[in-house]
């Protein structure tokens, strides 16, 4: 029994000594590995063993996308206006071996790196190009930090301003300037409201002319139509009767005393003076001797 204890004891070291030298990568992640002090090899997803005491993990490495918001720094731009800007980085780790042991204290590395080249751009940039062009800023810095931290295995997806923030009387200033802006805008806007309005009212003003000038000329054209229609019933009625009296052959005596009353009619309204010929005034008073002599007879 006694001999068995060594044994036992031996076994369970060993037991612990491999447990610990085993060593299982997750996912999107990388061990870097060292053996006597010298780079070995880099383990990626699934189970790995490490021989005990001469190899180790130098460096556990994250592969996910990183994002550092590194705190305001001050530039000044060509026109010399001190402001403070912050940036954000978006970051990954391409090579861990590189990561490793390509700069003491990567982050800082990058922090650095990016205010020397903020500086860099802005300095050639004056105020209103540093506020209107955050994308091209964006654009050339990612390319820039892209390149130098290459030798470190990063790669920069994206690089944003996050705040731009000039000094306080030039903000003021700004201020000022867009509240005269928008109300600019909004007198332009009023005047043309007001245009679009007018112009409204005197189209509808000449369409309303145009429609009342229209009713008054239909209203002319059938009146005209009307007494012209009625013209010719008269004058197609005054034919009919003198059709039909042709057809009967009156005599001279009977269209001399239609002529007589005729003129009877005339006398009738204003005329003052009426002269009558010779034929009808004979014709008359044989008219007036029948009446005389036809007269007592009724009595």
């Amino acid at each position: 029994m006694e001999k068995l204890i060594p044994i036992l004891i031996i076994a369970l070291f060993a037991i612990i000594v491999i447990a610990k030298n085993v060593r299982v990568v997750q996912q999107a992640r990388a061990y870097v590995v060292e053996r006597l002090g010298a780079y070995s090899t880099t383990w990626s997803v699934g189970l790995h063993f490490k021989i005990p005491f001469i190899e180790r993990v130098a460096k556990v490495v994250s592969l996910k996308e990183q994002v550092v918001d590194f705190p305001p720094q001050p530039v000044i731009t060509k026109d010399n206006v001190t402001m403070q800007i912050d940036t954000v980085i978006y970051f990954e780790i391409i090579d861990p071996k590189l990561y490793t042991y390509g700069v003491e204290h990567p982050l800082t590395a990058i922090e650095n790196l990016t205010a020397t080249t903020l500086r860099n751009i802005i300095g050639e940039l004056e105020l209103d190009q540093t506020l209107t062009s955050r994308d091209i800023i964006n654009s050339k810095m990612r390319s820039i930090l892209d390149e130098a931290t290459d030798p470190w295995g990063i790669k920069i997806n994206r690089v944003e301003l996050k705040n731009i923030l000039p000094p306080r009387e030039i903000q003021n200033a700004m201020e000022k300037q867009m509240k005269a802006e928008r109300e600019r805008r909004e007198a332009i806007l009023k005047a043309e409201g007001e245009k679009k309005s007018a112009i409204l009212l005197a189209e509808g003003e000449k369409e309303s002319a145009i429609l009342r000038a229209d009713a008054k000329k239909q209203a002319a054209i059938l009146e005209a139509e009307g007494q012209a229609e009625a013209i010719l019933k008269v004058q197609e009625a005054t034919a009919e009767g003198i059709r039909k009296i042709n057809e009967s052959m009156p005599s001279d005596q009977f269209i001399k005393i239609r002529a007589l009353e005729a003129f009877q009619a005339a006398a009738d309204g204003r005329a003052t003076k009426i002269i009558i010929p010779s034929e009808i005034q004979g014709l008359a008073g044989l008219v007036s001797s029948i009446q005389g002599v036809a007269e007592p007879q009724d009595k």
